[in-house]
């Protein structure tokens, strides 16, 4: 359930971006939850091997370069999904760095988050201090 609510919350956000941006064109509902589903998978994928093979560069950049990897995989999502359009670099830029920020805070107010569990009843904490 967790999972669901979170591509709809990413799909939100694509239509969020795409309002905010106008160099940046979601066709619906459903193009964007097909974006969101995309994006995730390349995201779990494709971009920890990018991160990697670029690690030098990050670290001369203080790691100021994953921004450009996320706009390289958001523009490279627009070029094979049909309804999703991006103007150029820029604009991928600028969209992946607004797509993050309100997918973020999204996620941070609409999905619960879950309860760490409580230690049993006759748990004794041996690291308190007694006065």
């Amino acid at each position: 359930m967790r999972l669901l609510l979170v591509w709809v919350v990413n799909a939100l956000s694509l239509l969020a971006v795409a309002y905010l941006l106008p160099s940046v064109t979601v066709a619906s509902f459903y193009i964007a939850l097909i974006i969101a589903l995309v994006l995730s998978f390349l995201n779990t994928l494709i971009r920890p091997v990018l991160v990697l093979i670029t690690l030098p560069i990050t670290i001369l950049t203080l790691g100021l370069f994953t921004l450009v990897i996320n706009a390289l995989l958001f523009w490279f999502v627009a070029s094979f999904v049909a309804g999703f359009q991006v103007a150029g670099f820029w604009s991928a830029f600028w969209g992946a760095l607004l797509y993050s920020v309100i997918s973020s805070l999204a996620s941070w107010l609409l999905i619960p988050r879950p309860r760490p569990p409580s230690p049993p009843a006759d748990y004794i904490d041996s690291t308190a201090r007694r006065l």
